[in-house]
C-alpha cells in the first residue's frame, strides 16, 4: 500500500480539527441561548450516560483496531480478515450493550424522566460500532475522513438552525448532535469495500484479538469513567443547570484539546508501523516532534483562555453562563496535561505494546477523579468537578512520565522552556490590556488573540525556537519556489 505523507495527514487532520472547532462555534452560541443551561445540561447528561454503553459496545477496538490494521495494511487478505473479525466482535458486544441499556432505561428513574432523549442519543451505540473508524485511521485515510466529516457537519449546522427553536427542543438538539458525530459512520461502512473485502473469508481467529482488546477495553473504561464521571456525578448529585454550566466549560476545553492532540492522532498508525518494522530512529524522531508541538501549542492556549475565560464563555454560550467561567479557568491546565499524555500513552506506549501502562495510568486517574468528585461536587458543584478533572489528569501525566522517563526526559529537556515561558508572559502582559477598552466580547477576543498569539509567535521566531523556525522556513521556501 502506498505510504501516506505525514504532512498531508497532519494538514487534513488539522482541517478536520478546525471543522470540529467551527461546528460548535457556529451552533453552540445559538443553541445555548435557546435551550439555556438546563436544556444543554439534559443533553450533556444523557450523552455522558450513553457513552458508557457505547464504550462497552466497542470494547477496546477503536484504539486496538488502528494498531492492528496499520500492522497488516500491506496485505489485503490479512487486513480483510482482521477487519471482519473485529467487526463481528463489535456486533456481538453492541447487542449486549443495548440489552443493558434498555434494562437501565426502565429501572433508573433519572433516565426514565427523559426516556425519549436517551433513546435518540443511544443510536450512537449502533453507529459507532459499525463505523470502523479504526480501519480508516489505520490506513491513514485522513483525506476521506476529513471530507466525509465536513459534509455531515454542514448538514447538521443547517438542521440545528432550522429545527431548534425553543427550550423544549432539547431532544431535537440531542438527535442532531448524535447525527453530527455518528452519521458519517454509515458512510464508513458503505465505503469500506474499497479497502477490504467484506465477503466472509473463513478461518477466523477471534481469540488472538481478545487479550489485547480487553486490555484496551480496560483502558477505555478507565478513560471514559474519568472523562465523563464529572458530568454523570453532577447530574445525579446536583442539577441539570449545574451540568449545563460545566458542559459549557468542557465544550471549550474539548475544542482546544482536539487542536493540541491533532498531531498525535495522525502519528499513531505511523508509529505502530515503525515499531512493527523495527525503525527505532524514525519512531523516536516523530515522538520528539509530537512532544515539542504539544509544548509549543498548549502552553499559550492554556494561559490565554485562563485570562479570557469570561469572554470565551460569554461569546460561546451567552451571559447566562456566568457559572461556567471559574470551571473553565480550572480546566485550562489540562490542555497541557492531556496533550502530553496523548503522546506518551497513545503514540508511544501503545505502539510499544505497553498498553498495561496506559491502563494503570488511566485507572489511577479514574480513582483520583472519583474520590475528589465525591468530596467536592456536593459543595462546589461544577467547580468541584473541574478540580477533580485537573488533579486526575495531572496524576495520569505523572505516572506516564515516570514509566517513560528514559525516553521523554531527554526530549522534554530539549524543549525551549525559557523561550516559551518568556513569550507567554510578555504576550499575556500586553494582551490583558485589551480588556480595559470595553470593545464587547467578540472584538475583545479577536483583538486580544491577534495581539497575544502574534507576539508569542514573533518572540519564538526571533529566539529561534526549532519548530516555529522549521515551519517558517518551509513557508518561505514554498513562496520562493512560486
Amino acid at each position: 500500500m502506498k505510504e501516506k505523507s505525514v504532512k498531508l495527514n497532519f494538514i487534513m487532520n488539522m482541517i478536520l480539527t478546525m471543522s470540529n472547532f467551527i461546528f460548535p462555534l457556529i451552533t453552540f452560541p445559538y443553541v445555548s441561548r435557546i435551550l439555556l443551561p438546563i436544556g444543554t445540561g439534559k443533553v450533556a447528561f444523557a450523552t455522558s450516560i450513553v457513552t458508557y454503553f457505547s464504550m462497552f459496545a466497542q470494547l477496546g477496538i477503536p484504539t486496538y483496531g488502528i494498531r492492528v490494521c496499520a500492522q497488516v495494511r500491506d496485505d489485503k487478505e490479512k487486513l480483510s480478515r482482521t477487519v471482519q473479525e473485529l467487526l463481528c466482535i463489535s456486533i456481538w458486544t453492541t447487542a449486549a450493550a443495548y440489552l443493558l441499556f434498555f434494562i437501565g432505561l426502565w429501572t433508573v428513574p433519572r433516565m426514565r424522566v427523559d426516556k425519549t432523549l436517551f433513546l435518540i442519543v443511544s443510536t450512537m451505540i449502533f453507529f459507532n460500532s459499525i463505523g470502523m473508524e479504526w480501519l480508516y485511521k489505520g490506513l491513514e485515510e485522513y483525506s476521506y475522513i476529513t471530507i466525509r466529516s465536513i459534509i455531515v457537519k454542514i448538514v447538521s449546522v443547517g438542521a440545528m438552525f432550522l429545527l431548534v427553536k425553543s427550550k423544549e427542543d432539547y431532544v431535537i438538539y440531542g438527535g442532531i448532535s448524535i447525527f453530527a458525530s455518528s452519521a458519517s459512520n454509515v458512510l464508513n461502512f458503505i465505503n469500506a469495500h474499497k479497502y477490504v473485502s467484506l465477503r466472509p473469508t473463513g478461518k477466523y481467529n477471534f481469540c488472538q484479538h481478545m487479550k489485547p482488546i480487553m486490555i484496551f477495553f480496560a483502558m477505555s473504561c478507565a478513560t471514559t469513567i474519568y472523562t465523563n464521571l464529572d458530568t454523570v456525578m453532577l447530574g445525579f448529585i446536583k442539577t441539570d443547570e449545574d451540568v449545563g454550566y460545566y458542559n459549557a466549560a468542557v465544550k471549550i476545553k474539548g475544542i482546544l484539546v482536539s487542536i493540541i492532540t491533532s498531531l498525535g492522532t495522525v502519528l499513531l498508525p505511523r508509529a505502530s508501523y515503525y515499531i512493527e518494522h523495527n525503525l527505532k530512529r524514525e519512531f523516536e524522531e516523530i515522538t520528539k516532534k509530537a512532544i515539542n508541538f504539544v509544548c509549543v501549542a498548549a502552553l499559550p492556549m492554556m494561559v490565554y483562555f485562563i485570562l479570557y475565560a469570561k469572554e470565551g464563555i460569554y461569546f460561546l454560550s451567552g451571559d447566562t453562563y456566568g457559572g461556567s467561567v471559574l470551571p473553565m479557568q480550572i480546566l485550562m491546565p489540562t490542555l497541557f496535561f492531556i496533550g502530553l499524555t496523548n503522546i506518551m500513552g497513545i503514540q508511544v506506549m501503545v505502539p510499544l505494546g505497553k498498553e498495561k501502562w496506559v491502563l494503570y495510568s488511566v485507572t489511577l486517574g479514574a480513582i483520583v477523579d472519583m474520590l475528589i468528585n465525591a468530596v467536592l461536587i456536593p459543595g462546589m458543584a461544577s467547580s468541584g468537578a473541574a478540580i477533580g478533572t485537573l488533579i486526575a489528569e495531572a496524576a495520569v501525566l505523572v505516572y506516564q512520565y515516570w514509566k517513560l522517563k528514559d525516553l521523554t526526559c531527554g526530549i522534554l529537556e530539549k524543549v525551549c522552556w525559557k523561550i516559551l515561558i518568556f513569550a507567554v508572559l510578555i504576550a499575556g502582559a500586553v494582551a490583558i490590556w485589551v480588556k480595559v477598552l470595553n470593545l464587547g466580547v467578540f472584538f475583545t477576543l479577536i483583538l486580544s488573540a491577534v495581539i497575544y498569539f502574534g507576539i508569542y509567535g514573533a518572540i519564538l521566531l526571533v529566539a529561534g525556537e526549532p519548530l516555529l523556525k522549521e515551519i517558517w522556513g518551509q513557508i518561505l521556501k514554498k513562496i520562493q519556489m512560486k
